[in-house]
């Protein structure tokens, strides 16, 4: 790929040599033939984690009003417009009890 010494373009091919686009500049040389390759590697398995395994979630201090455990999982998502708060969710890590926060 060659770029024109003038204005910086790409040369492109033109009647028997290459030519910039943008401004009169010409080349005298042919224009390299260009060879392209894409290696693809094969797709590796995912590991997925079971509700068995634990939670992949941020654990943080939240008393839970139904078991009284002080331990929750902890998550946000944006539940309504963006220009507004996002909602926090606190999942008990004993029973499963799960509270949503508005801010």
């Amino acid at each position: 790929m060659e770029f024109c010494p003038k204005c910086g373009a790409v040369l492109v091919m033109k009647k028997k040599n290459l030519g910039c686009p943008r401004c009169s500049y010409s080349s005298k040389g042919k224009a390299p033939k260009l060879k392209t390759s894409e290696k693809i590697d094969e797709r590796k398995e995912v590991a997925v984690i079971s509700n068995k395994e634990g939670s992949t979630l941020p654990v943080v201090s939240e008393k839970c009003k139904e078991c009284g455990n002080d331990k929750a999982y902890f998550w946000t998502v944006q539940t309504r417009a963006s220009d507004e708060a996002e909602t926090k969710f606190f999942k008990c890590t004993k029973c499963g009890h799960t509270k949503r926060e508005y801010r």
